[in-house]
Formats: C-alpha cells, sequence, structure tokens
C-alpha cells in the first residue's frame, strides 16, 4: 500500500486570502446577474443529469477513484458508506484491480482515507485487488491532483494515465468528472447510490454542487478569455 500523506489546513477559510478565487467569484456573480439567475439555472440542469444518468459500474474493468467525505467519530458516514460499497460491488464483480481511497484528515485522528480502508476490511476485501491511500488533500481538486501522482508511470516519451472510474455520490459527480477532465484523466463517473432519489437533502446538495461548478467552470472560462495564465494553472 502506498500513502500519500502531508499536513493541511481544512476549510473554505483557507480560500479567504487567495485573490484569484475572489476574481473568478467576482466574474461568477456578474456573469450570474447578467443571466438573471438562468445561468445558476443551466449549470442546475447539469449537474441533475450527470446525476441521473451516471451509471453503476464502468463498461470495461478500470482503475477506480473514491472519494471521501468528512467522518463521524473517525468512522465514514452515510454517503462515504455509499461509496464505499460501491467500490466493494466492483472489487467483487472483477471489474477493478486497483482502488485509490481519496481523502484527508478533518480534525480527528484518522484521515477520510484510512477510516474508508478500516470499513472496507470489516467488510472483507476480495483478494488480488491493489488498494491504496491518498491522504494529503482536502478537497476534491487535490483529491485528483495526488492520485495522478500516484497513477502517472513514466513511459519512454511521456507519463500515462490509465482510465479511472470516479466513485461518488451523485450529486457530486459533475464537479468530479470536470476537474478530472481538466487533470487530463479518461474518466467515466460512476453513482454511489443505485437511483436518484430527490428529496429536499438532496435538492439542496444538488443546488450546492451547481453553484459551485458554476463558480469553477466560469471562472476558468474567463480566465482563458483574458489569457490569465495563473487562474488557468490552479486547475491544472
Amino acid at each position: 500500500m502506498l500513502p500519500i500523506t502531508a499536513p493541511f489546513k481544512r476549510g473554505p477559510w483557507r480560500y479567504l486570502s487567495d485573490r484569484d478565487v475572489w476574481h473568478a467569484a467576482l466574474v461568477t456573480l456578474v456573469a450570474l446577474a447578467l443571466s438573471l439567475g438562468l445561468l445558476w439555472v443551466g449549470y442546475l440542469v447539469h449537474v441533475w443529469r450527470v446525476a441521473a444518468r451516471s451509471p453503476l459500474a464502468p463498461a470495461r474493468p478500470m482503475t477506480v477513484l473514491v472519494f471521501g467525505r468528512r467522518l463521524v467519530r473517525d468512522r465514514p458516514e452515510a454517503d462515504y458508506q455509499q461509496r464505499l460499497r460501491r467500490a466493494l460491488a466492483l472489487m467483487r464483480a472483477h471489474q477493478t484491480e486497483r482502488v485509490l481511497l481519496l481523502g484527508g484528515r478533518g480534525g480527528g485522528s484518522l484521515s477520510e482515507a484510512a477510516a474508508g480502508q478500516a470499513w472496507l476490511a470489516g467488510q472483507g476485501l476480495p483478494p488480488g485487488v491493489v488498494l491504496q491511500l491518498e491522504q494529503a488533500s482536502v478537497d476534491s481538486l487535490e483529491n485528483l491532483r495526488h492520485a495522478r501522482s500516484l497513477l502517472q508511470e513514466d513511459g519512454p516519451i511521456t507519463c500515462v494515465l490509465p482510465p479511472v472510474a470516479l466513485v461518488s455520490s451523485r450529486y457530486h459527480l459533475a464537479r468530479c468528472q470536470l476537474l478530472a477532465r481538466r487533470l487530463g484523466f479518461d474518466c467515466v463517473p460512476v453513482a454511489a447510490e443505485p437511483e436518484l432519489v430527490l428529496d429536499r437533502r438532496y435538492l439542496v446538495r444538488l443546488l450546492a454542487e451547481s453553484g459551485y461548478l458554476m463558480w469553477i467552470d466560469v471562472g476558468l472560462r474567463w480566465a482563458s478569455l483574458i489569457g490569465h495564465r495563473r487562474m488557468r494553472a490552479r486547475v491544472s
């Protein structure tokens, strides 16, 4: 097992001093106002479509990336357990031989990845699966950056990334897919839940994710339009 570990500070407050984050937020707010709110609706529809249409397994065997989530008393909470169950189902169906658990420590004694490993061990891991931990990240972007470092293989000319299945909650998959593609992954989203159930809690999560996705995507598009290299490099 090859872990990546590092100390870090969690939470959105660490971005408050970042001028590029504020720049992207301001541009997004202006675009939202000019569109009379329709821009957010468009991203909400996209997030909902990805959530509703994502499969429960990739079409062919792939490396699996499992996104962590905040722990409750050092144990995976309900959404994270669903993600782990989906990964375990893929292992047992021989649809993957390599699984990366992603997620650092959020204040407890265990990282999200280590807690996920302990939970999977309690369910009985099938033999022959390589399980790796990425424990240095604070958000989905860092999850994917560190996963990329673990997965890159030195070839004669360039580094090659294997195709990956992104396993997460349905509401989270659109953001994971956007970031993974920006980082050079050949990826497919795989849903943790058997189906999309639109209750009040889930609608709130879809609204939040669509706002976050809008902020990232509009910021990146604006950075490309004005040739702002530093902003574009934030997701690379």
